[in-house]
């Protein structure tokens, strides 16, 4: 007998190697620590639509990725299914995938985007100091809006200053994973 999902996902969107893009990984990583009960944590470098098969069954899904544009410190907003340009797409929006899980199972659970405001996303470069700051403050949201404690159990994550700054590669559409 297969037992039934946690009735929360999180999925951490982002690449460590491509600096700011680090900070949905990282985000994870201090939810981690924190062990949630009816809490899964998944992290990938970005949506693919066999996540459909994870969303299915859950209450609940939240989405973090960094993202180049939008408010800072970060922003958090529901998103619904909807088919859209990246529907057959290697890499899918969150709204894709959740399109793809009702097309599945004729349902898909509650969802929002957290996105944490990021800066540089070159290939090699650590995090910002700017980037840190806003992961701290959308940490400490989360684990209120979840009711869990502190996602900091260890030393910060350390911002890294590059010797040459490069213009972010990000296209339009303000997602970098």
């Amino acid at each position: 007998m297969q037992k039934a999902p946690a009735p929360t996902l999180i999925i951490g969107i982002g690449n460590p190697s491509r600096g700011d893009d680090a900070l949905g990984p990282l985000a994870i990583e201090r939810l981690e620590a924190l062990a949630l009960p009816g809490v899964e944590l998944l992290t990938d470098f970005q949506l693919q639509v066999e996540y459909a098969l994870d969303l299915a069954g859950r209450q609940r899904v939240i989405f973090i990725d960094a993202t180049v544009s939008g408010p800072e410190p970060f922003d958090f907003v529901p998103v619904t299914a909807a088919e859209d340009a990246s529907y057959s797409s290697h890499a899918l929006t969150p709204a894709a995938v959740l399109h793809a899980c009702r097309k599945l199972s004729d349902e898909a659970p509650a969802a929002e985007v957290l996105a944490i405001r990021g800066y540089g996303f070159e290939l090699g470069e650590g995090l910002s100091p700017r980037a840190v700051a806003n992961l701290h403050e959308a940490m400490a949201f989360l684990e209120a809006t979840l009711g869990a404690g502190p996602a900091w159990p260890g030393p910060d994550p350390q911002p890294e200053t590059p010797s040459t700054v490069y213009p972010s590669p990000v296209g339009e559409g303000g997602e970098a994973g």
